[in-house]
């Protein structure tokens, strides 16, 4: 079977498509025939050096859906979507025409979703569960703000507030784009920096989000914990423009906050399908709606795809293993 691989970290280019000898299941396992993996940009990352944990030489790739081949006959002939944070990590990942993965970690594909579709939500819809459902606790009439509302996990936590019945503030430095749920579920704030948390505090008539999902991290940090209303939660999941924040302890502490991280790497193949297991309701429902599917490369083009995503190519690029 064929396999995109790296031995080396390095920019897209380091990756190579090779012939790799088919995929045997040993007990307890399944190989699953890929039809469709998608490429965050987590695996970008992953291929550049930035995730500490990955040993080489390895085949990237996180979320994947396709057709089981091999194993418990039971589920021979089963579509199936799955996730992991340690696929393309500490072991062989969805980039290729087969993947090796736990019985125990085989989901059913909601029907409502192609191929495509059910490979291009795992790792966005995962962690925007993690954080406002598992972390946050998010309840019905609460309200949610969520900073980059228009990126991956963004929309999606979107789509998961608005299913719980929270209330919805966005926020992101330009209009959304065109088909982002905070459209039609909830308020959209067009804001910068510190001019945030006054528009925000004025979108929710002084009252503050009594849960923030910051996207965005970093630079945003501050900002983010001045958005809170009391006893808010906080969660965080990127650093971008700086690993390291301040902010007046006092204030946090009066207002007892609470800052949870949010880190689906720490989730492996089984431990993602259990909270696959809580997503398909919505998408069966179509309560959640896959990102728009941007661009389509067959495996050989891997290269290709890597540099669209490096690129910031706006939608989900999908390989298709054939």
């Amino acid at each position: 079977m064929k396999a995109v691989r790296f031995t080396r970290h390095g920019k897209p280019g380091v990756l190579t498509v090779e012939a790799l000898p088919p995929l045997v299941p040993g007990p307890d396992e399944a190989v699953v025939r890929i039809k469709a993996a998608s490429i965050n940009p987590s695996d970008v990352k992953n291929v550049l050096g930035a995730m500490e944990q990955t040993t080489l030489p390895r085949t990237p790739g996180r979320d994947f859906a396709g057709i089981v081949e091999a194993g418990p006959p039971d589920w021979i002939g089963v579509e199936v979507w799955g996730t992991g944070g340690d696929t393309g990590f500490t072991r062989d990942g969805s980039h290729a025409e087969q993947i090796l993965v736990p019985v125990a970690s085989l989901r059913r594909k909601p029907a409502a979703l192609d191929f495509d579709q059910a490979a291009s939500v795992g790792v966005n819809f995962l962690a925007a569960w993690r954080g406002l459902v598992d972390g946050a606790g998010l309840r019905a009439g609460e309200t949610v703000l969520v900073i980059g509302s228009s990126g991956g996990v963004g929309n999606a936590g979107v789509q998961i507030a608005r299913r719980l019945g929270a209330r919805i503030v966005g926020v992101d430095r330009s209009p959304p784009r065109p088909g982002a749920a905070i459209i039609e579920a909830g308020v959209s704030l067009v804001a910068e920096g510190a001019a945030i948390p006054a528009a925000v505090r004025e979108a929710t008539e002084g009252h503050g989000a009594d849960v923030v999902l910051d996207c965005v991290g970093g630079v945003m940090f501050r900002h983010a914990v001045a958005c809170l209303a009391l006893r808010g939660r906080l969660l965080e999941m990127s650093v971008t423009g700086g690993r390291e924040v301040s902010f007046d302890l006092a204030d946090f502490y009066h207002n007892e906050s609470r800052l949870i991280g949010v880190d689906t790497l720490k989730l492996d193949l089984t431990a993602s399908a259990a909270v696959l297991d809580a997503l398909a309701p919505g998408f069966e429902a179509w309560d959640y709606r896959p990102a728009e599917i941007a661009r389509r490369f067959p495996l050989e083009q891997a290269v290709a795809a890597y540099e669209a995503v490096a690129a910031g190519q706006r939608g989900r690029v999908v390989l298709q293993p054939g």
